[in-house]
């Protein structure tokens, strides 16, 4: 028996691998557990991970003699610092893969502000607190040393913990979360410099001159491997036009030029955290290459990397080396003075920015959280003796209690303020259409997708107006299958790859979405979404919520045949329109695509100049299609017509509302609440863009449905697209008795009766509903 022991021991001992794997498994079963127990309770996953690695660490399990000698064998520590290192690559590497790059170049100003003035206080803060730490821990080496690490531990931001943290608490795509990241991301830069020169003090043998040479060779190195992998990934985008995705052999050619230019940064002395961000950020985003890297990476270092890296970090702390006061006073101290300069740095530069005062106290409390930098700063300070073993430890133990103490606060924060930070919708006839505009498109099939990303392309008007595109693709999944599925088509093809799922739609899509995007430059995130249609609404809907979107467009049920008829299509999506439209937490509209005939035109970016029509008779849903067209009237390639539609007997029964500047009037019933809000809204419309000639105006005189119906028979096919409010909660005299045949009321009556087969129409229709809270009325026009 004892021989049989010897020899398992002697494996373990030069089987350091196996022990790391063991480790590995421990912490991503334990991490699970914790994560069950805490998710009900509204802690992120960072917490759960770092508690299961300080639960298996020298402050848990590995206090027991056994443990401990199997989980720190004298040669794993290598092992684990060169794990942790090529995780950090590919984890700075996938968050700049999905930064939301445009966000940052327009909010670098005040995301430099937020990153700086949180720094610079913690720097002061470091330096003030450097002598009674060196005194305290019995320091023999530098202390000018000591003070950059203090530093770094006090200004640096882990960024990949509050990425993750943001992402878990549903506020990565608020402004307040965009803002956080953006922030943590250039302190994470700062914190990268301080280490560098905490690296130059460490290579003596090093001169000035070297060193700049050797800055120089860093930023040659990452410009041309950005570079390459432009070129790389062009080529690879096409190849093999025909395929979803690229084969795992490419992928690793892809990894293979990160890795080994991150691995090569660090053996010069750098630190490869930023270089790895770098170039993930300018990896182009088009393409084939982009979203297979984006699939696999996502589900392997959400599952696995992330957890084990986060638990990791706990491992390392040791909480037994605060054994007396002076020791707890020095991590009591650390703790404050983080918390001190990143709340006071943070509100103070919130405060130049007129950022308000509780969101600026998340985004303080949000780039407090500590991680990767920090824990490497400490490991080399170990590695080249700058630092005694006590001071090491306190500094651990502090990185890793930080972020244990604030992670839940933040939690508790974001709860409390999710009224505040929570989805709100904004109606476009109150929106400034130079604002950010976050579209939620769905396509079942390949066909309305043209139609879809040239509406896309007509919202971006100019270079300045920001536009965050969602593709939603709507796949059925049968009805006999046990339970609901919603995937992110960065975790639905990791699970299967293979034709069930979209079959060759995905890749006609794919095509379309690549060539709009390198022919615009506008970056369209794709999401596939699998479920039976009976709740393929609610899957809809949380997509709208998580991203925020601004309206939901869904594609009509019918698609139209070669000789311009409308034919049914699949009754699961008619289904699905009609409950999004009853519980959608935004705005949305439907698409009657007639995208195929001659007579009509994509809305691209096409130099040809797009014919558009708005039609207002008034009411809510009549407003909004009002404010939303009036961004595709800024565009420079449509001529966008707004065609009011107003009873001939309003001359006389109605008081008329003079637009300012303007000879004619515009009648307006003054004793109705709804047309008093139509009054306002048309007024600043009409003063704003018609009466600038940038958008037509036209009055229709109509007094029943029929002359209604005949004045839409007159502009047939003189647009491409006619934009028209639902009208689900608002009567009017002007379309009584078109809605005798209604066949699809989810449409209102006008949509209906364009897209009335018994209407020949070129144009395509685009019905808007505008978001109530009270859904209660039913009611169409």
């Amino acid at each position: 028996m004892s021989n049989s022991h010897g020899a398992c021991r002697t494996f373990f001992d030069v089987n350091p691998i196996l022990t790391m794997g063991t480790q590995v498994s421990c912490i991503l079963v334990i991490s699970h557990f914790f994560h069950i127990l805490l998710k009900p309770l509204g802690q992120p996953g960072p917490v759960a991970q770092i508690l299961a690695g300080f639960v298996i660490g020298p402050s848990g399990l590995s206090r027991i003699q056994s443990i401990k000698d199997f989980f720190f064998p004298p040669d794993a520590g290598n092992l684990y610092e060169i794990m942790t290192m090529q995780a950090r690559i590919v984890i700075m590497f996938l968050i700049g893969l999905e930064m939301d790059f445009p966000y940052l170049i327009r909010n670098l100003r005040q995301a430099s502000i937020i990153a700086c003035g949180s720094c610079l206080m913690c720097t002061l803060f470091a330096i003030a607190m450097t002598s009674f730490i060196y005194q305290e821990t019995s320091s023999s080496g530098s202390a000018v040393m000591m003070g950059i690490m203090i530093s770094i531990v006090l200004a640096n931001t882990a960024s990949p913990v509050v990425v993750r943290l943001a992402g878990d608490l549903k506020i990565a795509t608020s402004d307040v979360g965009r803002m956080a990241v953006s922030s943590c991301l250039i302190a994470d830069m700062y914190a990268v410099f301080l280490l560098v020169i905490n690296t130059m003090h460490r290579r003596t043998s090093y001169t000035t001159g070297k060193w700049i040479l050797l800055g120089i060779l860093y930023f040659v190195i990452v410009v041309v491997v950005i570079v390459l992998n432009s070129h790389v990934a062009k080529w690879m985008n096409r190849r093999n036009r025909n395929q979803k995705y690229l084969k795992n052999t490419e992928i690793f050619g892809l990894l293979a030029i990160v890795f080994v230019t991150a691995t090569g940064l660090e053996s010069m002395g750098f630190s490869s955290i930023a270089a790895c961000f770098l170039i993930g950020l300018m990896f182009p985003r088009g393409g084939r290459a982009a979203r297979t890297l984006s699939i696999k990476l996502t589900y392997a270092v959400h599952n696995f990397i992330l957890p084990v890296y986060f638990g990791y970090a706990g491992f390392r702390a040791d909480m037994s080396t605060i054994d007396d006061l002076t020791k707890f006073l020095i991590v009591f101290v650390v703790l404050l003075l983080s918390f001190g300069g990143k709340i006071t740095g943070t509100l103070a530069a919130c405060s130049h920015l007129k950022i308000p005062l509780n969101e600026g106290v998340l985004i303080a409390f949000l780039m407090n959280l500590k991680g990767h930098v920090d824990l490497l700063t400490i490991s080399l300070a170990v590695q080249d003796a700058l630092a005694n073993s006590a001071f090491c430890d306190l500094m651990v133990a502090a990185i890793v209690l930080n972020t244990l103490i604030w992670g839940p606060i933040i939690s508790y924060m974001v709860r409390r303020e999710r009224e505040i930070l929570g989805y709100k919708h904004i109606a476009f006839e109150s929106q400034n259409p130079d604002g950010e505009i976050r579209l939620l498109t769905c396509v079942s099939g390949p066909r309305s997708v043209g139609t879809m990303v040239g509406l896309i392309a007509s919202l971006k008007f100019c270079e300045g107006v920001p536009v965050t595109p969602y593709l939603v693709h709507l796949i059925e999944l049968p009805e006999k299958t046990n339970s609901n599925l919603m995937y992110h088509q960065k975790e639905v093809d990791e699970l299967s790859d293979d034709d069930d799922y979209g079959g060759n739609d995905v890749v006609e899509i794919n095509e379309a979405v690549d060539i709009f995007t390198v022919e615009t430059g506008i970056m369209i995130h794709q999401v596939k979404v699998v479920s039976p249609f009976v709740g393929m609404y609610s899957d809809v809907c949380d997509w709208a919520t998580d991203v925020r979107a601004s309206i939901i467009i869904l594609p009509f049920h019918k698609h139209q045949r070669i000789d311009g008829k409308l034919e049914s299509g699949k009754e699961g999506i008619r289904i699905t329109n009609q409950k999004v439209l009853r519980h959608a937490p935004c705005s949305v509209a439907i698409l009657v695509d007639r995208g195929l005939t001659a007579n009509s035109s994509h809305l691209s970016g096409s130099d040809s100049l797009q014919h558009v029509a708005t039609l207002f008779f008034g009411g809510p849903d009549d407003r909004e299609a009002l404010g939303f067209s009036k961004r595709l009237g800024m565009h420079h390639h449509i001529n966008l017509t707004i065609i009011r539609f107003i009873p001939k007997s309003a001359r006389r029964e109605l008081v008329g509302v003079n637009f300012a500047n303007q000879e004619r009037d515009v009648t307006m019933a003054v004793p109705d609440r709804e047309n008093n809000a139509d009054s306002v809204v048309l007024s600043e419309f009409y003063n704003r863009y018609v009466t600038s000639g940038q958008i037509g105006f036209v009055e229709k005189h109509v007094e029943n449905g029929a002359e209604t119906a005949s004045a839409l028979r007159d502009m047939a096919d003189m647009y491409s697209m006619i934009i028209v409010g639902m009208g689900g909660r608002r009567h009017s005299p002007l379309t009584t008795g078109m809605s005798d045949w209604e066949e699809c009321p989810e449409l209102g009556t006008v949509g209906d009766f364009l897209a009335s087969p018994d209407f020949d129409l070129g144009s395509s229709v685009l019905v808007v509903q505008q978001y109530s809270s009270s859904k209660n009325s039913t009611d169409n026009r």
